[in-house]
């Protein structure tokens, strides 16, 4: 794919990358405002970092299952329907949620069900949205659109915790209910986007084989390899977003409105640093900066860990944000770029099943870990795991650190 041919015109032109940039909108906006809701109903009714990390790791569940499964899903038939059904599922299960906390039913067994179910939309959502983003723009509009489309999962980061974290000083109902309708706002948008490539009729019998492909492709290409691993480490031992409620009540004591504003603070300079690179899209010395940006990303958390400023912290998370928002781009852009069509749906499977490992049970490990040693040494030796992870992916893939730019030569 060359992306050296000048770019025709603007995203904006494009219906179908329109629409479905609204529709990741309404439920990326729905998801961060379940995020924020539960993490403070479940610690306001457990009282245990360790539950805060059970969250995590039930939402983790269903993708170890469904997630190879969804990329083989999405390259046999059509995208569209498969997030649909799987934001209606979503959709379900945050009405359910509504239900329990207007009834008074809601407990800890309540929540860690409501969210499984959470996890198995994600788990096809995640992967089919990855697949379905090069069909509805053109090849050389694509290292942009991907920073636009993280554009849109920033905004929804920074406005989801916000909002769900202000509305839920009124009533957890009222935020499940909101989440809800904007998932049906999704599924009615997605229902409008005309696919340009579509999915060959002609489908290969499903194997072992098959289903595993992607896990294949990736291993035997060390820069997708690489990029993924070194993503993961980083997530998995600095990602703290499970301990925020501890952190928001017991450290800081601001609430559920502070809570929101602790999650939103990291949305803040991704999104600021990815509008930039809708302008100015990375060029060279991609490899480096991806090393670069994840060593900043683990020394914010340490910071992070150390800090007794509410202010500072917010400060710190802002950076946090800012030098992640920097890796997704470039791991998106490599993995859909390094791709063939036919295979996106089973490549962006074990990606998403990465990025699911990785956050959800980052946050598990997060959880165990503070039930231990208490929630700030947990972030704390998270930080210092990170720039470790960093020191030895860089002796482990230097394909990955010598990489100069997107653009095959």
């Amino acid at each position: 794919m060359n992306l050296q041919s000048p770019v025709p015109d603007s995203l904006l032109r494009h219906r179908a990358f329109v629409l479905y940039w609204n529709a990741r909108i309404s439920a990326s906006i729905a998801f961060q405002m379940v995020g924020v809701a539960v993490g403070w109903q479940m610690y306001s009714i457990t009282g245990s970092a360790l539950d805060l990390g059970l969250v995590g790791l039930a939402q983790f569940l269903p993708a170890i299952v469904l997630m190879l499964v969804a990329g083989e899903v999405a390259d046999r038939y059509d995208r569209r329907l498969i997030l649909q059904l799987c934001q209606t599922v979503e959709a379900i299960a945050v009405a359910a949620l509504a239900f329990g906390s207007f009834t008074g039913a809601i407990n800890k067994e309540f929540i860690l069900v409501a969210v499984f179910f959470l996890g198995a939309g994600r788990a096809f959502e995640a992967t089919t949205n990855q697949a379905l983003m090069p069909a509805v723009v053109p090849a050389v509009l694509f290292p942009r659109a991907v920073a636009a489309s993280s554009t849109t999962t920033q905004v929804a980061t920074i406005s989801g915790p916000a909002i769900g974290g202000f509305l839920y000083a009124v009533s957890p109902t009222f935020v499940y209910s909101i989440c809800a309708a904007l998932f049906l706002c999704s599924i009615g948008q997605l229902a409008f986007i005309r696919i340009e490539r579509v999915v060959a009729s002609t489908r290969p019998p499903m194997t072992l084989a098959t289903l595993f492909a992607g896990l294949t492709y990736i291993r035997q290409n060390r820069i997708l390899f690489g990029v993924i691993a070194l993503d993961l480490f980083a997530v998995l031992l600095g990602g703290a977003t499970a301990l925020l409620p501890v952190y928001a009540k017991d450290v800081f004591d601001v609430g559920p409105s502070g809570l929101g504003l602790l999650r939103s603070a990291p949305a803040v300079g991704a999104l600021a640093l990815l509008i930039a690179m809708t302008h100015w899209p990375l060029t060279r010395n991609i490899g480096k900066i991806e090393f670069a940006t994840v060593t900043v990303f683990g020394l914010a958390i340490v910071v992070f860990a150390l800090s007794r400023s509410f202010l500072l912290s917010m400060a710190v998370l802002v950076v946090v944000g800012a030098a992640d928002s920097i890796s997704v781009v470039i791991r998106m852009t490599l993995l859909q770029l390094e791709t063939p069509d036919d295979l996106r749906g089973r490549v962006s499977a074990v990606n998403s099943l990465f990025v699911s490992m990785s956050n959800q049970i980052g946050d598990f490990r997060a959880g165990v870990v503070a039930a231990f040693i208490g929630a700030v040494p947990a972030v704390l030796v998270g930080g210092i795991g990170t720039l470790l992870a960093v020191v030895f992916c860089v002796r482990a893939f230097p394909e990955l650190y010598h990489v100069d730019s997107f653009h095959k030569e």
